[in-house]
């Protein structure tokens, strides 16, 4: 992850759309504690897309939510841009991600009752935001639903539904989007569909996706992958293939 020495004065704003300092996390006390994050310092380039992988019980979900602001640290410091997570009350931290996070999880949570079309545009309706109709309308037809946009998450596939999730987390321009096994319930071919609509979405768009997964294949989308093991970063990969991080996976005993 290069960065040229003329951009070594900027602030970590300009270059980052995530951070952590020192993240540690620890469930429990004494003989039951468990050290979800050993002091993890890790950084997130705006307009990349980063996966995260490890074996289970790595932290990988657990950093994921932290940096996302879903959980917090037990010590050390998260960052949005240049918010310090930590500094932040229930309120202003429920701002924070409703502003300027977008999320994409498994299950695709979408409100059964509404249209693709309301899913998407829900969280902006709910901020009090007016929509820019151009910039939803580059999402919808990036992502490949426009035609799906009357269709309730019913009528639709898996495949279909979770592109409608992802729509969602673009269509507020967030500074950074988080997904947690965002093709785990999906076949083959749907998350190969998925994968390469968030890829566009960072090469077209200038979207930051920070993705956390199991799969080799799914990996194989990002520009980089940090690999967790025990709580801590064990080794990191740029512009991975699937074979390569199978190869290291191995090493892990994944």
């Amino acid at each position: 992850m290069a960065i040229l020495a003329s951009e070594l004065d900027k602030p970590p704003a300009l270059l980052l759309a995530a951070r952590t300092l020192d993240a540690t996390k620890v469930y429990g006390r004494g003989q039951t504690e468990v050290r979800a994050l050993d002091g993890i310092s890790v950084e997130f380039e705006k307009e990349h897309f980063t996966a995260i992988m490890g074996p289970s019980g790595s932290g990988k979900s657990t950093l994921l939510h932290c940096v996302a602001g879903l959980d917090t640290l037990t010590s050390g410091r998260a960052f949005i841009g240049d918010t310090d997570l930590s500094v932040l009350n229930d309120h202003d931290l429920t701002v924070l991600r409703r502003d300027h996070v977008g999320f994409v999880f498994q299950a695709y949570n979408l409100v059964p009752t509404l249209t693709a079309g309301e899913n998407i545009t829900l969280p902006m309706r709910l901020a009090g935001r007016p929509r820019d109709r151009q910039w939803v309308d580059q999402v919808v037809t990036t992502m490949g639903i426009a035609d799906r946009l009357q269709h309730r998450p019913s009528e639709m596939s898996g495949g279909q539904q979770q592109r409608v999730a992802v729509a969602r987390a673009l269509a507020g321009r967030p500074e950074i989007i988080f997904a947690d096994e965002p093709t785990g319930n999906l076949d083959s071919h749907a998350g190969a569909e998925v994968l390469s609509f968030m890829r566009r979405a960072v090469d077209e768009m200038g979207q930051t996706i920070v993705m956390v997964t199991h799969d080799p294949t799914a990996a194989s989308y990002a520009d980089r992958i940090v690999f967790l093991a025990d709580g801590r970063i064990v080794d990191e990969m740029e512009k991975p293939s699937s074979t390569a991080v199978l190869e290291r996976m191995k090493r892990f005993g994944e």
